[in-house]
């Protein structure tokens, strides 16, 4: 027979169920320190899920989880009711975060000492940033399609002039003068063509299984990359199908993952190079200002260079690239699909690790 001592101790969901509507992560810890309620929105910040933490000491699922485990001794040993403190929460696997935390003492119920309260600090950048992007993107795709139809008419005339002039040319080299600028103006009708193609298609929406769109894009980059590059998979498999413009977003999805797969060139040679294709639910996510009680989390994580500093604020402009001969394409039109999902796109980025993270509303 168990100890019912050493039993996590049970509660009714009922009594905290106004906790999961709130904003801020929140975790109850019972005597002994171990997981006895977690909020949705601490399930998401900690990446972990309620049943499978539940019993556990917080600590263990941490990296710097010592920390945890000093607050909590602290608060056994009754040296505080109430600590309010900023500390840096490191998860296994994922960026650390940056947080304010309250610790909190329950002595009316010895079953549940310390409640903890954490909320990011940095949440308000990351909305500026995601309403950057967006801003970037309206831009971006009215500075296209006027740029493009700009170009596309007086190049169809210089195009002309030179075939014209090729026929009437009456030495070589003057006619190998003419085919250059020929080819370079089907060069440049190429480029605009592929500025305004997005633009052009028409939407086609219907139910989206978004592994589906997973591993059509990793079987395109497996093909184009069959030595040097391991694409792993780590899926979510309780993510519902939602309405969606599938082609647009395994375009997206693609352009992102090809964009990560050439800054890996250098380790793709060695033969160590890593992209991860990752999908998990948020839950109270804000997207787009914008409450959602669950969000498609679609993260493309490889161990690349990082993007360079230089070029972090300017990722999405078209044209901008941090590679040698890039054309500066791909990733100016994912925030364009994106948001026709009413979604958002964010980065983090430092050397050896590079993080795209891709947010749909769930209905």
């Amino acid at each position: 027979m168990n100890d019912p001592a050493s039993s996590p101790p049970t509660f009714d969901p009922a009594l905290f169920a106004g906790l999961d509507l709130l904003t801020s992560a929140v975790v109850i810890l019972d005597a002994e320190g171990r997981m006895a309620f977690a909020n949705t929105a601490a399930e998401t910040l900690l990446d972990f899920s309620l049943r499978s933490m539940r019993g556990q000491r917080l600590s263990s699922i941490l990296v710097n989880g010592s920390l945890i485990d000093e607050l909590f001794v602290d608060a056994r040993r009754h040296e505080y009711s109430n600590k309010r403190l900023d500390f840096e929460l490191q998860r296994p696997g994922r960026d650390a975060l940056q947080v304010h935390g309250i610790v909190t003492v329950l002595p009316d119920d010895p079953r549940t000492p310390v409640l903890l309260e954490m909320q990011e600090t940095d949440q308000q950048r990351r909305i500026d940033r995601e309403e950057r992007i967006h801003d970037q993107s309206q831009i971006n795709r009215e500075l296209i399609r006027n740029l493009a139809h700009e170009i596309k008419n007086p190049l169809g005339g210089i195009r002309g002039a030179a075939q014209l002039l090729q026929m009437e040319m009456l030495t070589p080299e003057l006619s190998e003068y003419a085919q250059v600028i020929i080819k370079e103006a089907d060069r440049l009708q190429s480029l605009v063509d592929r500025l305004l193609a997005p633009h052009r298609r028409a939407r086609i929406v219907g139910e989206v299984n978004i592994h589906e769109v997973c591993e059509r894009v990793r079987s395109v980059l497996m093909a184009e990359y069959p030595r040097g590059l391991a694409i792993a998979r780590d899926y979510d498999a309780s993510i519902p199908e939602f309405r969606g413009d599938k082609e647009q977003l395994i375009q997206a999805l693609l352009n992102i993952a090809h964009n990560a797969s050439q800054a890996l060139g250098a380790r793709i040679d060695a033969g160590d190079a890593e992209i991860v294709l990752r999908t998990r639910v948020g839950r109270q996510v804000t997207v787009a200002r914008a409450r959602h009680r669950l969000a498609l989390e679609l993260h493309v994580v490889d161990n690349g260079p990082g993007i360079d500093a230089e070029i972090r604020d300017r990722v999405f402009l078209p044209l901008v690239s941090g590679r040698e001969g890039g054309s500066g394409l791909g990733l100016p039109l994912a925030p364009t699909f994106v948001e026709e999902h009413h979604g958002t796109i964010d980065f983090e980025s430092r050397p050896g690790r590079t993080d795209f993270r891709i947010l749909l509303p769930l209905p």
